[in-house]
């Protein structure tokens, strides 16, 4: 199955009525793990390359360029994403480098700031067929709490949409980012709210914290893309720590990486049949 454009794969499953699974990779273990997911559940699924991670390489070329490798080379429809761009530049090389969309993040800027700053990333994108997410509202978590006030409020989402010209829009409804537990309580009449403001799809981010049932409830609200990276972080950590507890002479990277492939490839495939019941 080749690549496929971001825009496409939203765009189905908005129109089914489901949800897309759009998972951070860290390396190229998670890359690989993710789409064995995918291929697994038989879904479609999503790669996001985070500016943090960009960070962590040192650029973003070499791990963009392995998940569109591994995109290209997949059995399922694959797109590779830029998520939470703060910085222009690393937007633009990411439409150069072939990635089908990006989010560009301009949230911590006062709103009319937000809105110029996305519409210039709007148009350069659009002028290269790049799909763009932004988001309203702030995703609490990475040093930040999450409250009620800080949530979006739909008929400034509805301004924002018409002003910047974004694909879709990350909003802040309850959710976390870094959540360790699963036990976040999501805003289900704003969703619906949002969803009857927008035209575009929504995002949830920070759905590691949210259990399956109100990932459920959360797609019926409106959502439709729905972010995940710390649960699998979660799942890799423990399969190296357990095979190394079991394993004190190991010193083979790919006899401990092997069983944490395969745990984020089990929860990969798990979400996406929470996401997208056959």
């Amino acid at each position: 199955m080749p690549l496929t454009p971001t825009d496409e794969i939203v765009r189905r499953a908005r129109a089914a009525g489901t949800g897309v699974g759009a998972f951070n990779v860290l390396q190229l273990e998670h890359a690989e793990a993710i789409v064995t997911g995918a291929a697994s559940a038989d879904r479609p699924v999503i790669l996001q390359i985070s500016e943090n991670t960009v960070r962590y390489h040192g650029a973003l070329e070499p791990v963009a360029l392995a998940s569109l490798a591994i995109a290209r080379a997949a059995k399922t429809p694959v797109a590779v994403h830029l998520d939470h761009a703060e910085n222009v530049d690393l937007v633009r090389e990411a439409v150069g480098l072939g990635l089908g969309s990006v989010m560009f993040d301009a949230s911590k800027l006062p709103y009319a700031e937000n809105v110029a700053a996305t519409r210039e990333v709007v148009e350069h994108c659009h002028r290269h067929g790049v799909w763009v997410e932004a988001e309203l509202g702030e995703v609490g978590g990475k040093g930040g709490a999450h409250t009620p006030g800080v949530r979006t409020d739909p008929d400034e989402a509805r301004a924002f949409v018409a002003a910047t010209g974004v694909d879709a829009l990350a909003v802040a409804v309850g959710s976390a980012h870094q959540m360790l537990t699963r036990d976040a309580v999501l805003d289900f009449d704003l969703i619906v709210r949002l969803r009857a403001a927008v035209d575009t799809p929504l995002v949830l981010h920070g759905s590691s914290g949210v259990p399956d049932r109100d990932l459920v409830a959360a797609i019926a609200a409106g959502m439709t893309k729905v972010n995940v990276s710390t649960h699998l972080n979660k799942a890799f950590t423990l399969a190296v720590r357990t095979h190394l507890a079991d394993h004190l002479a190991a010193v083979d990277p790919r006899h401990y990486l092997t069983p944490a492939r395969a745990a984020v490839a089990h929860e990969v495939a798990h979400l996406l049949t929470v996401l997208a019941p056959s």
